[in-house]
């Protein structure tokens, strides 16, 4: 099993640190560092900014928002980022949800399956540098009856496939993910439920391609937080806002894919109540209203020998990449943070 860094959102007034952590990374081995975007920053304009130093690290999108850009937008920023870093990129999509789709792109979040799969069509043809046609439920290209006609990318990328992930939750989503990606990134994952909610929905897909999970990357990240066993319960809390934004903000009453997931894995009663409390503007409330066992099982908690211990029990579900997101007040912390996961993943003897 691999170890990544999660950056997540940029301009919070934590960029140069970000960047610190993205140079420490590189130097532990990290395999990979992601950075996100929602309605603020672009991940492409961090990844370049990362990847330009750094010198090992593979940079990767978690998530370029397909709602966001044109598919042959998307492959031609690949292409460019992937010769940029020196064949160092890896291309995270996802379709975002709802309120970001239609209330900042103004695009209709319907049928976000058959949209994908087109997206991903399209990307990939456009990366063989072969010229693009195509035509679908959701694009044609070129335009019929205009000017358009089929052109091709002229940027040679540094390699003939780039990696491809989707950012996966729901079980039909998770299946296509298996079907027609390369990696799944995936969040809030338990490692007792991922066989249930993740893996066998991953293999369902992967069957329908004639192939198995070898060579598929399982990516979920997973909040890091080093301390005494002793203070496990405070270190929990200091997620509670991070899982209740999530569980109970993301999306809206009747469509918040993390809070199905809580449901899932057995916290119906609590996962609608930090809902209610959330959305009826009590953030405290529904902070509190998470348990305890719901962060304690979706985040790595605790003395390096415990982390070790959570590692090994991911790899065995079936994990292939962990990445972190490594929590700290200050700088020196988060390093700290970095430095703790690569020790437990060597005590885990998965290095």
């Amino acid at each position: 099993m691999q170890l990544g860094i999660n950056l997540g959102y940029w301009g919070a007034g934590m960029d140069a640190d970000n960047l610190a952590v993205a140079k420490e990374a590189d130097r532990l081995g990290y395999a990979v560092c992601w950075a996100a975007e929602a309605y603020g920053s672009d991940a492409a304009t961090v990844l370049s900014w990362v990847a330009a130093q750094t010198e090992r690290i593979d940079v990767g999108s978690a998530i370029f928002q397909i709602p966001a850009r044109q598919p042959a937008m998307t492959a031609m920023t690949a292409a460019t980022l992937d010769s940029l870093s020196g064949g160092r990129f890896r291309l995270g999509l996802g379709v975002s949800g709802p309120q970001v789709s239609e209330g900042w792109y103004g695009v209709k979040f319907d049928k976000p399956l058959a949209r994908t799969r087109e997206y991903v069509e399209i990307v990939r043809k456009a990366m063989t540098r072969e010229r693009l046609s195509y035509e679908g439920q959701h694009w044609t290209l070129p335009l019929p009856g205009g000017p358009g006609k089929p052109i091709k990318l002229t940027v040679h990328p540094q390699r003939e496939h780039i990696p491809l992930y989707i950012a996966a939750i729901g079980p039909k989503n998770l299946e296509q993910t298996g079907e027609i990606a390369d990696g799944a990134l995936v969040i809030f994952p338990s490692a007792e439920h991922l066989e249930e909610t993740t893996i066998r929905h991953l293999r369902a897909g992967r069957e329908k391609a004639g192939k198995t999970l070898d060579g598929f990357d399982v990516c979920p990240t997973l909040p890091l937080a080093v301390g005494e066993d002793k203070d496990v319960t405070t270190l929990a809390d200091t997620f509670r806002p991070y899982t209740a934004l999530y569980v109970g903000g993301m999306g809206s009453a009747k469509q918040n894919f993390y809070n199905q997931l809580a449901q899932r894995m057995g916290f119906e009663a609590a996962a609608a109540e930090v809902q209610e409390k959330y959305l009826s503007g009590d953030k405290e409330g529904a902070a509190a209203a998470v348990p305890h066992e719901l962060i304690d099982k979706t985040t790595l908690l605790g003395s390096v020998d415990r982390i070790a211990d959570r590692m090994k029990e991911y790899a065995a579900a079936g994990v292939t990449t962990l990445s972190l997101a490594p929590a700290g007040f200050t700088l020196d912390e988060r390093l700290a943070s970095l430095r703790a996961g690569t020790e437990a993943l060597e005590r885990a003897g998965l290095a």
